[in-house]
């Protein structure tokens, strides 16, 4: 089973994407800011992470760093407001593997998750 982390600091937000992921067999856990994120993800290992740009606490670029600072090729799928485009170039620079615009449809969600689980694999052949 994969396993998904959402990062975000909406709670309906967590909801839908984590409505979007289950009843395709993905294991979830959720962080509702940028510092508890990191430590979720150490504890919970994730193989596709969602992530917020603008959270309190650590924002979701500085989340971005720290997982390409301890797992370089973990995927990271950024999800964020459409006026974030300064905010998305960084984002693409530190390697994010994908990025989705709010509000989404749940199947982009979906296939988003999806192929990063797969270039995941496929780095790792």
């Amino acid at each position: 089973m994969n396993k998904v982390l959402i990062i975000d600091d909406a709670l309906f937000m967590r909801k839908l994407i984590r409505q979007a992921l289950e009843p395709f067999g993905f294991e979830i856990n959720e962080a509702e800011n940028g510092l508890e994120g990191i430590n979720k993800f150490n504890e919970f290992n994730p193989d596709v992470t969602t992530l917020d740009i603008v959270m309190p606490e650590m924002d979701g670029l500085e989340v971005l760093k720290r997982i390409r600072d301890q797992k370089p090729n973990s995927p990271v799928v950024m999800i964020t407001a459409v006026d974030q485009r300064e905010s998305m170039l960084k984002a693409m620079k530190l390697g994010v593997t994908d990025f989705i615009v709010k509000p989404f449809d749940e199947d982009r969600v979906i296939s988003a998750v999806e192929k990063a689980i797969q270039i995941t694999k496929e780095m790792t052949k």
